[in-house]
């Protein structure tokens, strides 16, 4: 007999609300521990593994992750219903990496489709292609990471190969509801306008996406890294400044036919 899908447990580390940037309306995120890659901006670091961690930040000492069941994470997003349904809003599970956790992704996924509720998750889609499979079918909008199309550069930057993440690209570009690409920005990784169009023309190859966001790379997470005992590797890395991201916004714009792109999400 299937598990009930509210006893599910799994690892999370923060629960968002009033969110605008992470899908349509008003949602609400829910970050799961864990993630494959170890991207070196990761503004969330506590979050790449799944183990429970103590993070010092600003003097003060807190517990990172805890372990709930699907039951106890609907009961307390859903006291916000009423913003999701007057805006179209809904939940948006992110990480971390949120198909690390396979099984309690999905029954979280489809619990909130039994309430109806709109679904998203924000991903870098270095997931089993059976994983991929199995998670599709209760998203109805994917928010998904292109960070490199060259496999060294990506592997060098987040240590691994991007091939997996291209393929599984083109899967759910075929079969999701709604998918919007992203590309975290940073310089020396790619904020470079051969490589920025060479993302923008995969991404514009695909089949029903609708968006490219360029995300500007920034260091807003670099004190945590010290508060969990990690040396920050982008010290000497500046973010870009407007001139080059519009500069690299009319380089994507130049090889795309079919998508908007734009600065931000």
């Amino acid at each position: 007999m299937e598990k009930n899908i509210y006893e599910q447990t799994g690892r999370i580390f923060d629960i968002q609300r009033y969110s605008i940037h992470d899908g349509p309306g008003i949602r609400t995120i829910i970050f799961l521990k864990g993630c494959f890659l170890r991207c070196k901006w990761c503004c969330n670091p506590e979050s790449q593994s799944y183990e429970i961690q103590q993070m010092t930040t600003g003097g003060k000492t807190k517990t990172v992750g805890r372990d709930v069941t699907v039951r106890e994470v609907v009961d307390e997003v859903m006291k916000d219903a009423v913003y999701f349904r007057r805006s179209g809003g809904g939940i948006t599970l992110s990480g971390g990496e949120c198909m690390a956790q396979p099984e309690f992704c999905e029954a979280l996924l489809r619990a909130f489709k039994e309430y109806g509720m709109s679904t998203a998750i924000e991903t870098t889609a270095f997931a089993k292609p059976d994983v991929v499979q199995r998670i599709l079918p209760h998203v109805d909008h994917f928010l998904m990471d292109i960070k490199h199309v060259n496999s060294k550069k990506h592997e060098m930057f987040t240590g691994a190969p991007c091939e997996q993440i291209l393929e599984n690209a083109k899967y759910i570009a075929e079969n999701a509801k709604h998918l919007i690409i992203r590309v975290p920005t940073v310089p020396t990784f790619n904020a470079t306008v051969e490589e920025i169009q060479a993302i923008a023309r995969f991404a514009d190859s695909l089949p029903n996406v609708t968006e490219l966001h360029l995300l500007p790379y920034h260091r807003l997470g670099q004190d945590k890294y010290e508060g969990i005992g990690r040396e920050y590797s982008l010290t000497d890395i500046e973010p870009p400044c407007a001139k080059t991201m519009n500069k690299l916004l009319t380089a994507a714009q130049s090889v795309c036919t079919k998508i908007h792109v734009q600065i931000g999400g």
